[in-house]
């Protein structure tokens, strides 16, 4: 049977209905139909996957044509579950491109919303794509994409006036009509505590139990991705252990000739064989 897509009206709701919203973040076709049949209520496309895909070291390569290029590959993965398309680097400094790059991953990835990042400063962004009919979340705590400014990855909001200044990014989201946000690298008890302040759902990631929801990368949570582990990760399962040693067994089957063997390889007709072995010996002898 048909899962059913979760709609921004159950998102919004969950705040008060108490439902915990399961997010992840999806780099690809396959990723995302596990995540699916699993039952995951949002597959996030993240910029993340500049790194867990491409082998960046940061989020900031990139680009929209990556990301609308994946969040296909994701839609086609999930066509039953909610997709969020998270918006790269410069993608949404001003309006005008805000507006551009969210309508791509709109028309062009049949995605279900966007989420740039950024709270008070990318307030007037936020409200812009929300008056177009864009359906869109926002990113605060510790904002990839303006890492360096923190000087590298940091938890955010340690001090009071420095949750003070996420307590109040969190609301200009809000008012600017977004449907959820995302914390980042924020102490749990204030996760909690602004989260309780406000009218819209959250979710979390290193941001304690408090949110209205989850997210981790698929690909960290399943062992894929294991350049380094996040101190919020959760390994749910190994999977690189799992590949690699599939890929040696296959290694050493290959080097001994045991692969492939009959089993593993198609057949023909004796007769045929023998036919094409005379016509092999008459070409030779032309």
């Amino acid at each position: 049977m048909e899962r059913k897509k979760r709609t921004i009206t159950e998102i919004r709701e969950s705040k008060t209905s108490g439902e915990k919203m399961v997010y992840t973040s999806v780099p690809d076709y396959t990723s995302a139909q596990w995540a699916e049949a699993a039952g995951v209520d949002v597959c996030v496309v993240g910029d993340s996957l500049a790194m867990i895909a491409h082998g960046h070291k940061s989020t900031i390569p990139a680009t929209m044509d990556m990301m609308v290029m994946h969040a296909q590959a994701v839609r086609r993965g999930a066509p039953n579950t909610f997709v969020l398309g998270c918006m790269p680097y410069q993608s949404y400094h001003t309006v005008e491109s805000a507006l551009k790059n969210a309508t791509r991953f709109m028309q062009d990835a049949d995605c279900d919303a966007v989420k740039p990042q950024g709270g008070k400063s990318q307030a007037h962004i936020l409200k812009a794509l929300v008056d177009a009919g864009i359906p869109t979340a926002s990113h605060i705590g510790l904002t990839p994409h303006t890492v360096a400014v923190f000087g590298g990855f940091k938890i955010q909001g340690k001090t009071a006036e420095a949750a003070l200044k996420i307590l109040e990014d969190a609301f200009a989201i809000q008012d600017a009509g977004c449907f959820m946000l995302e914390f980042e690298a924020v102490p749990a008890k204030i996760a909690a505590v602004i989260s309780e302040q406000l009218e819209i759902p959250t979710i979390g990631i290193g941001a304690g139990a408090g949110t209205d929801g989850q997210i981790l990368l698929s690909y960290d949570l399943l062992g894929v991705f294991t350049d380094f582990k996040p101190k919020f990760t959760k390994r749910y399962a190994n999977l690189t252990e799992v590949a690699v040693a599939g890929l040696s067994a296959y290694v050493r089957d290959v080097k001994s000739g045991s692969f492939p063997d009959d089993d593993h390889s198609y057949g023909v007709a004796e007769e045929e064989y023998e036919k094409f072995l005379t016509l092999v010996e008459r070409r030779r002898q032309m």
